[in-house]
This record gives C-alpha cells, sequence and structure tokens, in this order.
C-alpha cells in the first residue's frame, strides 16, 4: 500500500481507514472506570449536554463552572460520562505541566482531533513517539529557521495588504484567515504554483472549518453516512491526494536544501549529518509528513488569523493604542507589535484549555486523583483571572513590555511544558510581520462590538472583527 517512503499508492483507501480507526471520541479501553466519588464537584447535567455545552458555549460554560464550584472543578463527557478535571490557578496549572510525560498524556487528550490529523501527529503521540516527532520537526522551528521565514511572511502580508483600499470595511477575520492560509501554504508547504494554490486553498479552508458537530460525530461512525459528516470525508481524501502529490514531487527536487519551506526543512531531517541527531537514523516517511503538515495547517492558520482579528479590532477601538501601534509599525518596534498579539491572545483565548490524561494517580492541587481521569488548566479562566492580570478585562500591551511579564502558568495559550506548542515562535513572528504591514499602510477603525463564538476546536469573533480602513 506504500511507497517506498511511506507514499500510499491509494490515497482515498488510507484516508479512510484513517478515518475508520481514529474515532476522535471513541471510548479507549486502555482507561481504567473512574471511580466518581473521588473527583471535584461539577455539574451533574448528562454527560451528552456537557459535551455539547464544552464544545459550543465554552466562555461561559468555564467561567460559569468557576464561579459556581470553585477554582477546580469536574465536567463529564461522552462517551460514558469520562471525566474531565479542570483547574484554574497557576500553582496547579504548574503540577500538570510539569506532571512527567510517562503518565501525564496530552495525546490521548487530543484524541478528538484524531481523524483529521492522524496517528502521526505531534499533538497526538506520547512518550517514546513524541519525543521522537519533536526532535524531528525541531530543526524546522528554531531560531535559524524562524529567521529564514520572516522575510516569505513578510512578503505575503505586502501582497494581501498591498490589495487593500482605503475606505473599505470589512471582516478581519476573513482577511487574516486568507492572510494566513497563504503563509501555511507558501510558507510551512512551500507551493507558490497559482494552480496548486487554487486547489488546495478550498480543500484547506473546508478542513479548517469543520463544525464542532462533526468533530462530536467521529463517536457515531453509522453518521459518517450524511450530510456534512460524509462532506468531511469527501474533502479530506481530496485534500490528502493534494499533500501526498506534493510530498512526492517534492521529495524528487534537486534543490531541497536552498528552498526555505517547512516540508523542504522536513524531507532534509534524518539524513545526512541529522541522522545522528534524530536517534534512528530515519527521517519522517510521507505518511507522518502528511499528519505533521496537516497538524502544522490546523494548529497555525485560524488560531493565528484569530488572534489577529481580535488584534485589529482592539487597536481599532482605541485611537491611543492605534497611534502606539503605528509609531511602532513605523519604527520597527518588534517588542510592542509583539505584545499587541500576545495581549490579544490573553483577552480572547482561541483554545478553551491544555489537558492530559493521567494514566496513574497524581496529586494535583492538594487532591488525588485517579488514573483515566483528564485533567487540564482553562485558559479561558487562567487568562480572566484578576490575580494573574490586573484589570483583566482591560486590553493593555503594555502588561507584556518593560519587564512586566505575567507570572509562570498564567499565560498558556501556548501550553506548557515539554509539551508546548512547537509552532509558538513561529506564531508570534508572523502575527508580528503582519502587524507591522497593516499598521504601517492603514488606520484601522473597529465597526461596532464583537464577542467570540465556537468554530471547530477554536474561538473566532462572531461578527469577524469587522474594521474600516484608512490610508495614512
Amino acid at each position: 500500500m506504500t511507497t517506498t517512503h511511506g507514499a500510499p499508492d491509494d490515497t482515498a483507501a488510507l484516508t479512510r481507514r484513517r478515518l475508520e480507526r481514529m474515532s476522535g471520541l471513541s471510548e479507549d479501553g486502555s482507561l481504567p472506570p473512574v471511580p466518581q466519588q473521588d473527583l471535584p464537584p461539577g455539574p451533574r447535567w448528562p454527560a451528552l449536554v456537557q459535551t455539547i455545552a464544552l464544545f459550543r458555549f465554552r466562555h461561559r460554560l468555564h467561567a460559569w463552572a468557576r464561579r459556581r464550584y470553585g477554582d477546580t472543578f469536574t465536567l463529564r463527557l461522552v462517551p460514558k460520562g469520562r471525566p474531565l478535571v479542570m483547574v484554574t490557578r497557576p500553582e496547579d496549572t504548574k503540577e500538570v505541566f510539569t506532571g512527567d510525560p510517562e503518565h501525564f498524556l496530552a495525546g490521548k487528550g487530543n484524541s478528538v482531533l484524531g481523524p483529521i490529523m492522524g496517528e502521526h501527529s505531534l499533538l497526538l503521540q506520547d512518550r517514546d513517539e513524541h519525543k521522537r516527532a519533536r526532535k524531528l520537526l525541531m530543526p524546522a522551528f528554531n531560531g535559524q529557521a524562524l529567521r529564514s521565514y520572516r522575510s516569505l511572511v513578510a512578503e505575503v502580508a505586502r501582497d494581501e495588504v498591498g490589495g487593500w483600499r482605503s475606505g473599505a470595511e470589512f471582516r478581519s477575520l476573513d482577511r487574516m484567515n486568507a492572510l494566513t492560509l497563504e503563509v501555511i501554504l507558501r510558507v510551512v508547504f512551500g507551493v507558490t504554483d497559482e494552480e496548486r494554490l487554487a486547489r488546495l486553498r478550498p480543500r484547506v479552508t473546508a478542513t479548517v472549518e469543520i463544525s464542532p458537530v462533526v468533530l462530536m460525530g467521529w463517536a457515531y461512525p453509522w453518521l459518517q453516512r450524511f450530510g456534512p459528516w460524509r462532506r468531511t470525508i469527501e474533502n479530506q481524501v481530496e485534500l490528502d491526494r493534494l499533500i501526498y502529490a506534493e510530498i512526492r514531487e517534492r521529495r524528487q527536487a534537486g534543490d531541497l536544501a536552498e528552498r526555505r519551506d517547512v516540508l523542504s526543512r522536513l524531507l532534509l531531517v534524518g539524513e545526512g549529518d541529522d541522522a545522528d541527531a534524530t536517534g534512528d537514523g530515519g527521517g519522517l516517511d510521507d505518511t507522518e509528513l502528511r499528519d505533521q503538515l496537516v497538524t502544522l495547517l490546523l494548529a497555525g492558520h485560524e488560531t493565528t488569523a484569530s488572534a489577529l482579528a481580535w488584534a485589529l479590532h482592539e487597536v481599532g477601538s482605541d485611537p491611543e493604542l492605534l497611534a502606539r501601534t503605528q509609531r511602532a509599525a513605523d519604527e520597527g518596534d518588534d517588542a510592542f507589535l509583539e505584545a499587541v498579539m500576545k495581549e490579544s491572545m490573553r483577552l480572547h483565548p482561541i483554545i478553551p484549555m491544555v489537558v492530559r490524561t493521567l494514566t496513574r494517580p497524581a496529586v494535583i492541587g492538594g487532591r488525588e486523583l485517579p488514573a483515566g481521569t483528564t485533567v487540564g488548566p482553562s485558559i479561558i479562566v487562567s487568562h480572566a483571572r484578576a490575580d494573574n492580570h490586573e484589570r483583566p478585562e482591560e486590553f493593555r500591551p503594555e502588561r507584556f513590555l518593560d519587564g512586566n511579564a505575567p507570572e509562570p502558568n498564567t499565560w498558556i495559550p501556548f501550553g506548557g511544558g515539554v509539551r508546548r506548542c512547537i509552532g509558538a515562535g513561529f506564531a508570534q513572528m508572523e502575527g508580528t510581520e503582519i502587524l507591522r504591514e497593516v499598521f504601517s499602510s492603514y488606520a484601522v477603525t473597529a465597526l461596532g462590538e464583537d464577542r467570540p463564538k465556537v468554530r471547530n476546536i477554536t474561538s473566532v469573533p462572531r461578527q469577524g472583527a469587522r474594521v474600516r480602513l484608512t490610508a495614512r
């Protein structure tokens, strides 16, 4: 079924087997039953109701549960009421992030993403498999690599902003989605041919815009014959076909060492002098590459776009902040632009939580939690606690400047510990470059209020963070 490098001869069959095998919400028989009496308090609603509330109304649910039950509370999710214990204090968050990765498994907690990302995804792997994958991916995200990507990101951002017009009004989320998609396709996938880009864009967009209902539906395979689940499978088959074709062709390129995109760098990892560094003398095969590329796509596309959209809307709501941000763009003050990006991720969390599944009992916050429990910090609550961030309801980039960085484990959009997001540096660099291009050319005025809504696993501005442009 595979070629020499692991590329599938029949991608459709491979895709369908992955989707069948990796039901994101299926019960894991390796996890023991969890005694309910040993858990912190939480709502007593049916598991399906709690699951829907977590997927669709997470911002209200997290805040309400903390008010109702305290700093630590339990949600029960399908299937079979599997417990999710949420913590909100930084000292408890630290205990989760520093837990033994042999027994605090992040991959199991992220399994809802399995059908789309694939079993080799860095987000779904644990233990030795995760160590190997992270070691193979790290060279594509080290400091030297990030510096080489910067000019590519700036070029893509300049092309996008160059097409804007003074007086235009639009949903900034739409434009930031289009822009970060181009960054993903050009900087990560290394695709520059317009014909190929035109084929990839709609497939990638359809993957990113999966509804939470579709994610929940993986627990019920019979649904895959109908409506959005069937269309999701059809889209996955076609996207996989395009990605595998790109990987196979790129392997034959004679200029891999000169290319600056992530895919080309990953193809070189594990070969020659890099072989010893990987620990096993082998790089990523085509199936592994496909899974990691899709992971980067989902983890680094709409997340960054949403953070940027909120940043434009917040800056456009405050004339003084707008003037300060424009000055930073003009003067090359990357620290301030990065602080705007960080504050956007603090005030408007894109991902609600970071989770680990326990394979043996562990003490978190002074309470022993049994094996089989999934536990993790609520990013939503952690970012909104007044004891973590002074006047947390205000958008104040200066809280990240001049030695005012938040205390450890209070600002956690990228998680923490050995599982901290490998693309954190890339995301912050990308955001900084895009903000520079926007505010070097335009003043931005926010149009109306906005609030978050859930789309797939991320939160985005409900009204799209509408803004008006004025040329400088």
